[in-house]
């Protein structure tokens, strides 16, 4: 953490845990892990948090995806032959639940992630977008160093 910012989950212990119940919610719902983790990351690099940006990536490489698909997340849209189609409709459905103000949600973007994935799992698919867009907020606020950063140190 950055020293002139709080430690939020420090000061604030009861809420994060609250966090932490929907995250092993997710973690239970059986959707897979590397796909959480994909939709995770992307919902990172959109708003910027460094600290979960280097953290998913690492998830994702710890669970064998392969460096050169990891490299074209930002850029999903245009490698095509990497990406399944539920992880192109979990990327699009995260993209366009995280830039809200600007998108929305369009009944074409809903539609195409229920084509995917069954009620149950949009849903649970939706709560992992509003939480990492949650963890990205409290991340960029209060400058929580990445791994790597903290590595380096």
């Amino acid at each position: 953490m950055n020293p002139n910012r709080i430690e939020y989950a420090q000061v604030s212990p009861e809420s994060y845990k609250a966090f932490g119940g929907v995250y092993a919610s997710v973690q239970k719902s059986g959707l897979p892990k590397g796909l959480v983790d994909l939709v995770y990351l992307r919902v990172s690099q959109i708003n910027g948090c460094a600290f979960c940006i280097d953290m998913h990536t690492r998830d994702l490489l710890k669970g064998g995806l392969a460096v050169d698909k990891l490299a074209l997340v930002p850029v999903w849209h245009d490698a095509r032959g990497l990406f399944t189609p539920r992880e192109r409709a979990a990327l699009a459905w995260a993209e366009s639940v995280t830039r809200v103000a600007d998108t929305g949600v369009p009944d074409a973007d809903y539609a195409a992630a229920a084509a995917e994935f069954s009620d149950k799992e949009l849903a649970d698919l939706t709560y992992a977008i509003g939480l990492m867009n949650a963890f990205n907020r409290f991340g960029v606020a209060f400058r929580a160093t990445p791994a790597a950063a903290a590595a380096k140190a």
